[in-house]
């Protein structure tokens, strides 16, 4: 039984860090042999032809693996990237880009490019990954590479699958597992997680799980000090990204509140805002609480049913990041309260039995999320083309000269999302001595995502904001409000948005003995998949919008603030497309994907085998599609949003050995690849040229060549040896021009992939008192340098974030291009600035742990992050100024299970 968060296991598997051993009858040990459902058909993992990692219960256990923070060190070819619990991406084999930020997740988000399963029930979602907590948990598996043809659309860089324990009907069983933690300069964390299993009849039985684990937070909220690496404001910032409303920003900003000359808000020029309320230490919390229940009934000898729910909360309060402009790296500067609440529950069930020379499968599941989230947005005035009007008085004088200040520019975001997927798929397999195998099915998706986003932007004390000057800057020249006056309340912009996606599918794969020892496969996708975006904003009918777009109607385009003419010339010249939509303004796109693959089973011990695989991600209409940029100067010049990202594929070519050495007890399981990427999709957003929020583009070409491998050794009767790394090359080898002097230039590397991480894993035993066996377990991970994020503007945040904070942020910063060269970063203004991306630097982490088992009890004493570092896991760029996401601090404490069966 696995004791730990879901996103724990996932990237404890990807390690491939099997521990434990199988005994043969002549005595000598070797290494188990985990049987999967890689291929949707049970098999050895040794002798399945595809890469795949998986671990068993005992072995997730073993590893000691508590949360994110404490494993991370066991990712050699996978990025988990994100701001906290909940609010994460993943990411395999370096086929990663710029996400959406969590603001606009449901809003404006990519299709994930990695697919998790719960069981056989796809969860994956645009923005925000099912977070579920993993516990009562059989295996974890994880196939890195495209796997669309079994798995479907966001399978396009790898699948992961967390496999369930299911009721058992042979004999009653129940178990315990506690942990209680201490974290240096934080919270005590404590866990409880148990689980029964009954069998009630001869054919019905039933298992229960149940969880609550409250992890402590290690992040302050510090008081906001100007001049101390707090937040002072800067007109000059303000100024700049609005495009240059204000007549003298620096004299404004010479006359800030930090003045010892000025003694209340009221008097100065530049507002600092002020979190005397919310200063708070370790106030990142998050708890995991829930319960899983199945029931399991054998209809007759041929037919089983199964039938389970989930129901989870996961609560969070504060950030999981800290401000690198303060001293330390456990303190945060937050102006209003952060809570995210995210609930679930998910019911499936699986239909299995036999038709003659047929295995059949239908399994389906209905999944219902709510998630609420209020969050800090004071960022804002940091960036967004409308900063100035927000919260700057220019506008409200006569003759917009007097009294120019610049108002408290504290903000927040708060999101209402409910979310539904329902999900069916029929399978079958075909179990005749045969030299060929056959398994083919059909999927059918249908998801909802209904959210509304309001936005407390502007500054309340603020009267009115000059909607004719506004207008003026505004893509389309869209007001605010439909009555060009002030904000009814402190909510200024809303967002009201409901995006349905309804994919049906039809897929197969063959297999085909061509000898004894080979065999050659052939596999087949067929989708069609409808993308529906209705809704609206506080300045956009979205629904109005998208269906003109699909009708090319004149009087339509119009009606929503665009030039008709000028829409028309950008369809003719390409720089537009809507082929894709129909006359309601549903975005269609269908295809049929492949996958060619060939294995020699060289002996028993050892297999070989090549793969061609595709993968796909489908295009994501955008809100603001059509949108003209309010930069006409140089590649902007004429520009206008995408309507729609189009469909970007991934064609996977691979090498790959398992093979079992020196009498089974060394592993060796290795995969070298090259993949091509075509029309990468990002999440982008330039907020000196087009909008504050992001729309979604394709930034060109990318080629990715690697190496991962995991080795097990049991180095003697005691003592277990696992490594595992990843070698990873990535380039960018197109980038469409409008993108050049934003997106990192051809040549350079893809985000968030270091070019080599690896770990090793040692495990000896040896026996104690009253022949009970104790352990010792020590870990060391490696992660090289990666970069944060598709877009060179790191020097422009620096920059920012020097005059907002008066202190840089000590970040590295790698430069792609120079103001000489030509290509550069630039402004609203015509200001350039170098090009350039933050850098997430490499980091050691360790962990040791001491513990004393026997066939029913274990208690252990761990040292999680050893040495106490500091890792930057990400670099969180979304309001302007870095925050940089880290691990918890060497944390030490106990665990105690206890099983009875």
């Amino acid at each position: 039984m696995k004791k730990s968060q879901l996103s724990c296991a996932i990237l404890a598997a990807l390690a491939g860090l099997s521990v434990h051993a199988q005994e043969e009858s002549s005595g000598q040990a070797k290494i188990e042999t985990i049987e999967v459902t890689a291929t949707k058909r049970a098999e050895s993992i040794q002798d399945v032809p595809v890469a795949v990692t998986a671990l068993n219960g005992e072995a997730l256990e073993n590893m000691g693996i508590d949360n994110f923070q404490d494993y991370v060190e066991f990712l050699p070819n996978v990025t988990f990237q994100g701001t906290g619990p909940g609010q994460n991406e993943i990411y395999i084999r370096g086929a990663a880009t710029t996400q959406s930020n969590i603001m606009l997740s449901s809003v404006q988000a990519l299709q994930p490019s990695v697919a998790f399963y719960l069981d056989d029930q796809p969860v994956s979602m645009a923005g925000r990954n099912l977070d579920v907590y993993a516990t009562d948990v059989q295996r974890v598996e994880v196939l890195p590479g495209p796997q669309g043809t079994l798995f479907g659309a966001s399978s396009q860089a790898g699948t992961i699958r967390l496999i369930t324990n299911k009721p058992r009907h042979d004999a009653f069983a129940a178990g315990v597992d506690t942990n209680l933690s201490f974290t240096k300069d934080g919270e005590m964390s404590n866990a409880l997680e148990a689980y029964f299993n009954m069998p009630l009849s001869d054919d019905l039985a039933v298992r229960v799980a149940a969880y609550n684990d409250k992890q402590g937070g290690w992040i302050d909220n510090v008081p906001n000090v100007p001049g101390e690496g707090g937040y002072i404001g800067s007109a000059q910032v303000i100024n700049r990204i609005s495009g240059g409303p204000l007549a003298d920003a620096a004299a404004m900003d010479a006359n800030r509140i930090t003045n010892p000359d000025i003694s209340s808000n009221t008097e100065a020029a530049v507002v600092s805002p002020q979190n005397d309320a919310l200063v708070e230490e370790d106030f990142n919390d998050a708890v995991y609480a829930g319960a899983r229940l199945g029931l399991s009934y054998h209809i007759n000898d041929d037919w089983k049913l199964l039938v389970q729910h989930t129901q989870q909360t996961l609560d969070t309060e504060g950030v999981f990041a800290y401000d690198p402009t303060l001293d330390g790296e456990q303190s945060a500067l937050r102006f209003q309260q952060e809570e995210n609440k995210d609930e679930f529950g998910l019911t499936t069930w699986t239909l299995e039995g036999r038709l003659n020379k047929l295995d059949l499968v239908y399994t389906g599941g209905y999944l219902d999320r709510e998630i609420d989230t209020l969050a800090d947005y004071t960022g804002y005035t940091n960036g967004g083309l409308f900063s100035a009007y927000y919260v700057c008085n220019h506008y409200d004088t006569p003759d917009n000269t007097a009294d120019e200040r610049c108002l408290d520019p504290t903000k927040y975001f708060k999101e209402d999302t409910s979310t539904t997927r329902n999900t069916h798929e029929l399978r079958f397999n075909t179990t005749m001595d045969t030299p060929w195998r056959v398994t083919a099915g059909l999927f059918y998706d249908e998801q909802e995502i209904a959210t509304v986003g309001q936005f407390k932007i502007a500054n309340t004390e603020m009267t009115t904001f000059g909607f004719d000057n506004l207008q003026r800057t505004l893509v389309g020249n869209e007001g605010i409000n439909s009555d060009g006056g002030p904000f009814p309340s402190e909510v200024s912009f809303i967002n009201d948005i409901t995006h349905t996606i309804e994919q049906i599918a039809v897929f197969g794969q063959l297999e085909y003995d061509l000898t004894d020892t080979i065999t050659a496969s052939v596999g087949a996708r067929w989708y069609e998949i409808d993308d529906i975006y209705e809704g609206s904003t506080s300045t956009v009918d979205v629904s109005r919008r998208i269906r003109a777009f699909g009708t090319m109607d004149a009087d339509e385009l119009a009606a929503v603030g665009l030039d008709p003419e000028a829409v028309n010339a950008a369809v003719q010249s390409g720089q537009l497309q809507v082929d894709l939509l129909d006359d309601d303004g549903v975005l269609t796109v269908d295809d049929t994907i492949f996958k060619f693959s060939l294995d020699w089973k060289v002996n028993e011990d050892v297999l070989l085998f090549a793969n061609y695989s595709e993968g796909f991600r489908p295009p994501v209409t955008n809100r603001v599609g059509g949108g003209l940029s309010s930069n006409q100067a140089g590649k902007f010049e004429n520009f206008r949003i995408p309507v729609y990202s189009t469909t970007d594929t991934l064609d996977n070519y691979e090498l790959g050995l398992k093979g079992d050495f020196l009498d089974g007890i060394l592993r060796v399981n290795a995969t070298a690849y090259y993949s091509e990427i075509t029309d990468l999709q990002t999440s982008r957003f330039d907020p000196t040229n087009i909008s504050f929020l992001v729309f979604t583009d394709n930034v060109g070409d990318a080629e990715i060549q690697g190496l991962d491998a995991n080795i097990t050794w049991l180095a003697t009767d005691n003592l277990v040896v696992n490594a595992a790394f990843s070698l990873l090359d990535t380039e960018l080898t197109r980038v469409n021009s409008e993108l050049e002097g934003i997106a990192a230039g051809v040549g350079t590397e893809l985000p968030y992939s270091a070019g080599f991480s690896g770990n090793v894993n040692a495990r000896y035993f040896f026996e104690v008192f009253d022949g009970k066996q104790g352990y010792l377990n020590g870990s060391v991970s490696y992660t090289g340098d990666r970069y944060a994020g598709m877009v060179m503007d790191a020097y422009v945040m620096e920059d920012a974030t020097q005059l907002i904070y008066g202190t840089g942020s000590g970040l590295k910063i790698e430069q792609h291009a120079d103001v000489y060269e030509g290509v550069t970063y630039a402004d609203a203004n015509g200001d350039t600035f170098r090009g350039g991306r933050y850098v997430q630097e490499s980091y050691v982490l360790a962990n040791l742990a001491v513990g004393v088992t026997n066939d029913a009890w274990k208690a252990e004493l761990y040292i999680d992050n050893v040495f106490d570092e500091h890792a930057v896991l990400n670099i969180d760029t979304q309001q302007f100024t870095p925050k940089v996401v880290t691990n918890r601090p060497r944390t030490i404490g106990l665990r105690f299970s206890y099983d009875y069966y």
